[in-house]
């Protein structure tokens, strides 16, 4: 056998993935907040860009046909092959959503507290604006930029102020919101710290524990024994002044002095806002009834930026710059051009999934959350022709307002639980809210156990085991049926 060096010709078709390709696919994955900011960054970096007035440029269609319950789904338009939509939907890129970004099998977050009416946002007006203190939101922003940190740094921050919940915890994964913005994930622990260090303490923790970790490092007050009691709060909850004692190395009547102290700590540090109205990030989309019987969906403008390219001062550079000018202005002008094209593709592939999502969730809209039926990430995917990793990225932060309240995307995405009969299976979330209302109808004095709730379920066609009752009780933070007594009983 010979080894020798040799000429080979071979043709073939591979997929590059330019920075304005790989900014594309992120914009589809960022929120309104997120968005927002990468655009404002993109025009002050870019002189060719500007802000478009409503009169001044014209903007993808906004509204979808009525989706009615039984209606077939409409073929998917056809795109360019350089699309983001069609680069993302194609196989040569789906080990770049390998990550599974929804998990179907957790609590699917609650929907928002008094939701928008179909077809409007009852946000603030301008005019309301003025009259408003500052929301927390602003205030935040506002310390923010008072911050000696980076400027990306400081911008990673006040993306993840605004995935603060209205408690004032982050309940999002800091990493994650630096990769959707295309940041440095390295910098996500110091943003973290810039909205940490913000009034008032306890800020953006990320759970109660490092809540009260920030309050008493501010002042002064943790030292070992205090972080000791901080990483067993379930025994503190219970009063285990026994078990504390052993684990902090201190006395019991020290431990009760340390429990006093934890009592007078801000456990929901956002909630002193609450003299201010609580404004919820606009949502994405709206679902309101067509006058037909289906639902027409349609996007939000609020949360749509719109740019534009400056065309005419383009057109003077070129024509009397010198040639570095003229390069520099090209360049510029090819990448607004580029960032209009994903806006506009970013609201169309928005419209085209939710549209898919109340196709198949018409029951909910019309009787509520128990009428969720299960539905993954293929079956919008089948329903709208995308690939699973586009949906995964167009429903990553986005929200819906319909007449029953906002709720994010995520929540119409629920695992299947079988029917004990052989019948239609349950969605996860319908069999959550079974659940919490079987607990808020118990009897105060008896509450009901794991296995009684098991057996109810059972009763009523749900094949569910035990274990799965506990998750789902868990992940609504709901106690067992031993804390609700001993809960019960100290109210009483």
């Amino acid at each position: 056998m010979s080894i020798g060096p040799g000429l080979e010709l071979r043709q073939g078709q591979r997929l590059t993935m330019t920075p304005q390709l790989r900014q594309a696919i992120r914009m589809l994955q960022m929120s309104a907040a997120e968005l927002a900011a990468h655009v404002e960054a993109e025009i002050e970096r870019n002189p060719l860009l500007e802000r478009a007035e409503d009169a001044e440029a014209p903007a993808p269609s906004r509204r979808a046909d009525p989706a009615p319950a039984a209606a077939p789904s409409a073929p998917a338009s056809p795109t360019s092959p350089a699309s983001p939509e069609a680069m993302a939907a194609s196989p040569a890129l789906e080990g770049l959503a390998a990550e599974n970004l929804f998990d179907a099998d957790r609590a699917a977050p609650r929907p928002g507290a008094g939701g928008a009416a179909a077809g409007e946002w009852d946000g603030p007006s301008a005019v309301e604006r003025v009259a408003q203190p500052p929301s927390m939101l602003e205030r935040l922003h506002a310390q923010i930029a008072l911050s000696p940190a980076p400027a990306g740094v400081r911008m990673l921050a006040a993306a993840l102020a605004g995935e603060l919940d209205e408690d004032g915890y982050l309940r999002a994964d800091p990493r994650e919101v630096a990769a959707r913005l295309g940041a440095d994930p390295g910098a996500a622990l110091d943003a973290l710290r810039v909205l940490q260090a913000c009034e008032p303490t306890g800020i953006g923790a990320r759970d109660l524990a490092e809540c009260l970790a920030l309050q008493l490092e501010e002042e002064g007050a943790l030292d070992e024994p205090m972080r000791a009691l901080l990483g067993h709060l379930p025994l503190a909850a219970r009063r285990d002044l026994k078990a504390l004692s052993r684990l902090c190395g201190v006395a019991p009547e020290q431990v009760g002095r340390m429990l006093a102290r934890l009592r007078r700590l801000d456990p929901r540090p956002g909630r002193v806002f609450d003299h201010a109205p609580l404004r919820l990030a606009p949502p994405d989309v709206f679902v309101r009834r067509d006058p037909a019987g289906g639902w027409a969906v349609e996007l939000n403008s609020e949360a749509l930026p719109r740019v534009l390219v400056n065309d005419v001062f383009a057109a003077r550079v070129m024509a009397g710059g010198c040639e570095e000018a003229r390069s520099y202005v090209a360049e510029r002008r090819r990448e607004g051009l580029w960032l209009v094209r994903s806006l506009e593709q970013r609201a169309r592939s928005i419209l085209k999934v939710s549209t898919a999502i109340v196709r198949l969730q018409a029951r909910f809209f019309e009787e509520g959350v128990a009428a969720l039926r299960p539905m993954t990430l293929r079956d919008v995917a089948q329903e709208t022709g995308l690939h699973e990793s586009t949906v995964s990225r167009v429903t990553a932060g986005k929200r819906l307002a319909c007449a029953r309240g906002a709720f994010d995307m995520r929540f119409f995405f629920s695992q299947a639980l079988a029917a004990a009969d052989g019948g239609e299976a349950l969605a996860a979330e319908a069999v959550r809210a079974r659940i919490r209302a079987l607990i808020e109808a118990e009897n105060p004095a008896r509450p009901l156990s794991d296995d009684a709730l098991t057996r109810l379920l059972r009763a009523e066609g749900v094949d569910v085991a035990r274990r799965t009752v506990a998750k789902y009780r868990e992940g609504m933070d709901i106690p067992s049926s031993v804390q609700r007594k001993r809960q019960n009983a100290s109210l009483g």
